[in-house]
Order: C-alpha cells, then structure tokens, then sequence
C-alpha cells in the first residue's frame, strides 16, 4: 500500500530525530532500528535530509545533524541566547558578524547581523564558505583530529579564490597550528578581495568543531590592527555561543 504524503512526512521527521538522538553520529541500522523504518527507505530518507541540509554525512556511515537543523534551532533560541550575543559583538566592533555550521567539506552561514555602514557584505544566510581560507573555516579545521583534516584536505585541494591563498600544504598547516594555539584565525583577503576577517571556532560538548563566529572588515575601511584589537571580544561571544551548541 502506498505510503501517503503525511505519513512520509512523519517517517521523515522519526529519521531527523533519531540522526540528533544523544551520543551521535549513528549508523544508518541504528537510525533504522531506532525508528522502525526499514533500511533502503531509511536511506533514502537521509539521502534527502542531506541534500536538504537538515543531516551531515562525513561519507563513514555515520550521519548527524546539519546546518539548516542547527538553524532551525538556533531560530527558536536566538532571542534567548544567539541573537543578543552576536548583537553585542557587532556593537562592540562596529562590524558585521557571521556565525557558520560546518556541513562535510565546508561551511554554511546561518547567521548574519550587518551594520548601518554604508557598505554591505557580500556574503548572505545559507551561503557556503570553503574551510582553507576562511577565517571561520581555518578555525574549524584547527580544531580538527588531524587524521581528519588530512583527509579533508586531500579532498578538496586548495583551490585560489585570490592570490592570497595558500595554495601549500605544508605551510597552511603550519599556521593551523598558530590558530589552534591562538584561539583564533585571521582571512587576510584569502578569499575575497579587500575582506579581512577573525573567526573563532565553536566547539560543542565533546570538543568538536561544529561551526564557527567570525568579524568581517573591508581592508580600505578597517586596519589590520584595529581589526586584531576586536579578538577579545570574538573569543568571548565564542565561549557564550558555544554553550548551546549541540553536541552531535
């Protein structure tokens, strides 16, 4: 008998709460155990949660959580803990502030607050942004089991946005190494030309880079200096946004 809309509706929604289940990430037989829904249709489920966004999948087996889950929630949460804090960020450095969720190999925006300066950001709530030379993507890979980022690396390359990229293996990791240290990474017009960024990494419950905070500049308005002297105040909204990030 064909499964009506309403129950592929519901089968759907068993699949999503099941792959954010405490303790994650799951095999796809848990999530199918676990729901009552067999194999090849629990597949085909989560096959199109992750292209929706709403899952992630490191291509293991394994699935957890995606960007537009974490937006989801951070919509119910933001006018009790998100929101006010990135609020305070941007007042505090007269930038435009992001926060961005990793999804596999990049990361997605699902926060932006801008500024009344004349000038905008490119950059909007669902865009993507690559890992190697992003101020909240080195942050993301810093933290990263290096095992991990080898692979990911090796994934994806090094493609050059601008001339400003590193385009060496070797020598980005060096600085991998500076940021985790450090606490935070600077894009020096890595990815876009006269935009300079800090990014601090969100770290959840099990120490895992789920996503990350940055301050954005143009680097004709915004000295590297001043922009540097802000890092204060991005690790502390990092702390304070960290606290409701999910663990999966």
């Amino acid at each position: 008998m064909p499964v009506s809309a309403e129950g592929s509706a519901l089968r759907a929604l068993r699949v999503l709460e099941a792959v954010g289940a405490a303790g994650g990430p799951h095999r796809l037989g848990r999530i199918a155990q676990e729901t009552g829904v067999t194999k090849p249709s629990t597949h085909r489920i989560l096959h199109g949660l992750v292209a929706a966004g709403y899952a992630a999948t490191d291509g293991d087996g394994t699935y957890g959580l995606g960007p537009r889950a974490f937006a989801l929630s951070a919509l119910f949460a933001s006018g009790q803990h998100g929101e006010p804090v990135l609020r305070r960020l941007r007042d505090e450095t007269g930038q435009p502030v992001h926060v961005a969720l990793r999804s596999g190999n990049q990361a997605i925006y699902v926060q932006k607050l801008d500024t009344d300066r004349p000038y905008r950001m490119a950059s909007r709530v669902g865009g993507q942004i690559p890992l190697h030379c992003t101020a909240i993507g080195k942050a993301i890979l810093a933290h990263l089991d290096p095992a991990q980022r080898r692979a990911l690396l090796a994934e994806t390359g090094l493609p050059a946005p601008t001339a400003r990229t590193h385009t060496d293996l070797a020598a980005l990791e060096a600085e991998l190494r500076k940021v985790r240290a450090l606490g935070y990474a600077v894009d020096d017009e890595e990815n876009e030309e006269t935009v300079r960024c800090i990014g601090a990494p969100l770290l959840n419950g099990a120490g895992t880079p789920v996503g990350g905070v940055s301050v954005s500049t143009l680097t004709f308005a915004v000295p590297a200096g001043e922009l540097l002297a802000h890092v204060p105040h991005l690790l502390g909204a990092a702390r304070l946004l960290a606290r409701a990030t999910p663990r999966a």
